[in-house]
């Protein structure tokens, strides 16, 4: 983060109370730590309740505010009892970044007897995270005031192979989004949706292939994140986030052809776990042009 941005964003958050889901490990443990850093209330939300203590430890360690509010987002009822947990203890709420989510790598004629694969990624990412929304916008309209940032990603715009279920499950909050950006726009409340390129997390660990192309670090998935913050705009993306948005609105066939190629390129996960090491050139050359893209 340059120096600019950190000073607005320092500004933007000392004070404020933010809820992070996801915010165990990955891009949403460094989002809290940046935020809990620059005087914000971040309020921890995963499943493990002993790892987000661990998480409140670290941050208090270094003089910052974290309280700890544990939920299963795949589970409704869990949604909706911390839910009133959280409204019935924090005063307010100044910002939601909804970034759990579960990521699946498989091509969809390889899915064809996997429909729970698809039921389980929407449930976590849509409809968890829209019950957390519904639960709390509320109380931002009473305020008149709030953001809500929505962690979507790259494949919605690039129409990312092997990345179905996935990218169907970020594509429906992204128009959720939109939709409600409008109807809220009065109340004086910021829907921002982050295009998310592919991050060096746990979760593409298992991708043995993801070792070598280029990926964002955390810390960089945060200034995304940060600058959402400070600029309030109706998305954030990274420079091939647009082209490829702008590519598939204009030419349609070339970002198919584009993706073909990758998908040719690159092998499944079940042929990539324990076999494949390295790179070939060609893929290396591949992953180069489209640095932050799933395959």
């Amino acid at each position: 983060m340059n120096a600019k941005l950190q000073k607005l964003f320092q500004q933007k958050v000392n004070g404020k109370t933010i809820l992070i889901t996801g915010a165990s490990s990955g891009i949403g443990l460094t989002v809290a730590k940046s935020l809990a850093k620059s005087g914000a209330h971040v309020l921890l939300l995963a499943r493990s309740r002993d790892t987000l203590e661990q998480v409140k430890a670290e941050i208090e360690a270094e003089g910052g505010k974290a309280s700890v509010f544990p939920c299963d987002l795949n589970d409704m009822q869990s949604i909706d009892k911390v839910s009133q947990d959280i409204l019935s203890q924090i005063p307010q709420i100044d910002i939601l970044i909804n970034n759990a989510g579960r990521s699946i790598r498989r091509a969809v004629h390889e899915s064809v007897d996997r429909f729970h694969d698809f039921e389980r990624t929407m449930q976590l990412n849509y409809f968890g995270a829209v019950r957390l929304v519904l639960n709390l916008l509320p109380h931002m309209i009473a305020r008149k005031d709030g953001q809500i940032i929505n962690i979507s990603s790259i494949g919605v715009l690039a129409n990312a192979t092997r990345f179905s279920a996935y990218v169907a499950s970020k594509a429906a909050l992204d128009a959720f989004s939109r939709c409600l950006s409008a109807e809220v726009h009065s109340h004086k409340i910021a829907i921002t949706s982050v295009y998310m390129p592919l991050v060096r997390t746990p979760m593409i660990a298992p991708t043995k292939i993801y070792k070598y192309v280029p990926t964002l670090s955390p810390e960089e998935a945060a200034d995304l994140i940060a600058y959402a913050i400070v600029k309030r705009p109706k998305k954030v993306a990274t420079n091939l986030g647009r082209i490829a948005s702008i590519t598939y609105a204009i030419a349609p066939d070339v970002n198919n052809i584009l993706m073909s190629i990758g998908f040719n390129l690159f092998p499944s996960s079940t042929a990539s776990i324990g076999e494949q090491e390295k790179l070939t050139l060609v893929q290396r050359a591949y992953a180069r042009l489209f640095p932050g893209e799933h395959w």
